[in-house]
């Protein structure tokens, strides 16, 4: 297949997800308004400019992700990465959660989990349904329906937005080229369901990988993803980012992808402060995360209906947060942003002692 067909391709896949995306978001705003005519969510219309604003930020990630894979930053394969693999499985579910989800939103239960669930282990700022989904990020359920959600959210952009990560940590990880591939450390903090792991597997295949979550269901959800996938399997541990359980100075490369926006403003520092920690000498700290109103002050409406529509109490705080001043309090160098469709990138570097 040419290029110009296989780019072809690649536009329409990603384009035929944002349609279904659109679709599922209309249909869903329609039965909500026959299910629920006396509650409709506060937000603002969004204007004409202000749609093509963000489709045109779309399509520029799509073009952006496809030259990174030209330019050899990851496999061409990563661009048909299909994480709705589980979509007849799933999406079902996904549609009755919302009935749930309304529910909750209608009577104001956003700290609502199953009894099975041990809430005393986990800290005060994680025990919330975060977007209404039901158990919040606790439950087997939450972790299968997670990817899926976002992608919906996100009009299937998702990984397109991870993937960023990919160029910046490949070029800062040339200061250890006299280090073999297979001695290098890469740590996730929050990793989540494991995507971002699997995506930097692709692009750095030899490299030792490590992951942390508060959620065990999400690290099992992980594990089961990541062992399908050729190469060393992560070293995954339940852990809370603000205490992370490994020596100082230990990984090459350290990330965070869409954890910010979720804790609140201490937490930040702290949790910054940690990378810090370890993150070797001459290493990188890259975060991925929400745009904020300084990067786009006309879809500050964009922003604000997204945490009027879902459960994102630390969102409002984090628009207009200062986490380049936290990079540098912990004691990073050189802090640089990037702005990719709805996401926002610090990239950090750890000065090399003298």
């Amino acid at each position: 297949m040419s290029a110009n067909l296989t780019k072809l391709a690649y536009q329409s896949f990603h384009q035929s997800k944002n349609y279904f995306s659109v679709a599922h978001k209309t249909l869903s705003k329609q039965i909500h308004k026959i299910l629920y005519p006396e509650f409709q969510p506060k937000i603002t219309p969004l204007s004409g400019e202000i749609v093509e604003e963000v489709q045109k930020r779309l399509n520029d990630l799509l073009e952006i992700d496809w030259e990174d894979a030209q330019k050899g930053i990851y496999p061409q394969s990563l661009l048909f990465e299909n994480s709705w693999e589980d979509f007849f499985q799933y999406y079902p579910v996904v549609c009755f959660d919302l009935l749930q989800v309304w529910e909750r939103i209608h009577k104001g239960r956003y700290q609502e989990f199953s009894p099975e669930i041990p809430k005393d282990i986990y800290p005060s700022y994680y025990l919330q349904n975060f977007h209404y989904q039901t158990d919040g990020y606790l439950s087997e359920i939450s972790a299968n329906l997670y990817d899926l959600q976002v992608e919906l959210l996100f009009g299937g952009s998702t990984d397109a937005m991870r993937r960023r990560i990919l160029a910046p940590m490949k070029h800062k990880l040339e200061v250890f080229t006299d280090i073999p591939q297979k001695q290098i450390r890469i740590l996730d903090v929050a990793c989540g369901t494991g995507r971002t792991l699997k995506l930097i597997r692709s692009a750095l295949p030899q490299v030792c990988l490590y992951g942390t979550d508060l959620s065990p269901n999400y690290l099992k959800k992980a594990n089961s993803l990541l062992s399908q996938i050729l190469g060393e399997l992560p070293q995954l541990a339940q852990a809370n980012a603000e205490e992370l359980p490994y020596r100082d100075d230990y990984f090459h490369a350290t990330v965070a992808v869409f954890l910010f926006h979720e804790l609140p403003s201490h937490v930040r520092q702290t949790v910054i402060e940690q990378c810090f920690r370890v993150t070797k000498p001459g290493g990188v700290f890259i975060i991925c995360d929400s745009i904020q109103l300084s990067d786009a002050p006309h879809l500050a409406s964009v922003m604000n209906n997204f945490y009027q529509t879902f459960h994102e109490p630390y969102y409002h705080h984090y628009m207009t947060d200062d986490l380049s001043g936290y990079l540098e309090k912990a004691g990073f160098e050189n802090v640089q942003t990037q702005v990719h469709f709805m996401s926002k990138f610090w990239v950090a570097h750890k000065a090399i002692l003298c």
